[in-house]
């Protein structure tokens, strides 16, 4: 238990590849990061000031009528 087996230094490894690894700063990272966050609340605000949808038409309030008929057909 006090010492590292090889699960953590792989996880160590892996960490310091992300942090460290590609373009090479963890400023490009975060400004990525940034850019991403930037681009959704945009979006999102796109969203809202979308056009409401026209109101629907109203419909009369009086009574349905109903209509009698006649059984002419019966399925079995």
């Amino acid at each position: 238990m006090g010492g590292l087996s090889i699960w953590h230094w792989l996880l160590f490894i892996a960490v310091a590849l992300l942090l460290f690894g590609g373009k090479g700063k963890i400023s490009d990272i975060m400004g990525d990061v940034a850019k991403g966050v930037k681009s959704f609340r945009k979006g999102m605000a796109d969203d809202d000031e979308a056009k409401p949808a026209p109101p629907a038409p109203r419909l009369d309030s009086r009574p349905a009528s109903t209509v009698d008929a006649k059984e002419t057909d019966k399925v079995s």
